[in-house]
């Protein structure tokens, strides 16, 4: 008979330590959100020499306009408007370094999304929260920012009593943690489901060719499907990001 032994949880997401032990040691996760951020600056590097050194435009150069154009149009100018163009290079660097740990997913060799760790989702969440309350202080004042977080325009004042708690626990708690949750959540999922696939397909494989071609031939389109989730994810991060920035610039909005 046909065994399946899929490994636990634990053994597709937690990693021993390389060096050190605690909270400081290096694991396979922390590798690769190193690597993220080295060839997050090696690419942006890149097509900066290509600029400064007047060079004709090629790959590098022509990727990392398409993705600054993008950001630019499709997040800052839909989510923020004109005056969010000062949050570029941030956004930028942001939807280039979480789609660099996401897209490690499919990547053979490497095969773990570094954002199926709740650390890192967890850790830019809080720089996010940082920054748009800081923008949110810095534009509106720190009483007026809290007020306008508490005392939605449009709202009934016999509902404050209800709606000013909902309104500060969403801003200051919900915020940060839906965001790491939501990248968290959907990465660990695409790495547990083609780590089934992967599994299904190999046992079937050892057992007869034929059997193993569905679940094989899913895995493929998986695969595909993970590197759309990989951009969308990182482009969902992103915009939230921006609507956040957003709502601390606009509070009328």
């Amino acid at each position: 008979m046909l065994a399946l032994e899929f490994p636990p949880v634990s053994h597709l997401i937690e990693w021993p330590d390389i060096i050190g032990h605690g909270p400081f040691a290096v694991n396979k996760v922390v590798l690769l959100m190193w690597l993220a951020v080295l060839l997050t600056f090696l690419f942006f590097y890149g097509a900066a020499r290509q600029v400064e050194g007047g060079l004709v435009p090629t790959g590098t150069r022509n990727l990392a306009e398409s993705v600054i154009d993008f950001v630019r149009n499709d997040v800052i100018l839909q989510a923020v408007g004109p005056d969010g163009m000062r949050f570029l290079p941030f956004l930028v660097t942001m939807f280039t370094f979480v789609f660099v740990c996401n897209v490690f997913e499919i990547i053979p060799g490497i095969q773990m999304p570094a954002n199926a760790r709740m650390a890192i989702p967890m850790f830019l969440a809080v720089v996010v929260w940082f920054i748009f309350n800081i923008v949110g202080i810095a534009n509106q004042g720190f009483f007026s920012y809290f007020k306008n977080i508490l005392v939605p325009p449009g709202v009934p004042k016999v509902m404050l009593v209800i709606v000013a708690p909902i309104e500060l626990i969403s801003t200051i708690l919900v915020r940060p943690f839906s965001l790491a949750v939501r990248l968290f959540a959907n990465m660990l999922a695409g790495h547990l489901l083609l780590t089934s696939f992967a599994v299904l397909t190999s046992a079937l494989f050892s057992a007869t060719y034929v059997g193993a071609a569905i679940p094989g031939a899913l895995l493929v389109a998986l695969t595909g499907f993970e590197l759309l989730v990989a951009v969308l994810q990182a482009f969902i991060f992103t915009i939230l990001t921006a609507v956040y920035i957003g709502g601390a610039l606009h509070p009328e909005h």
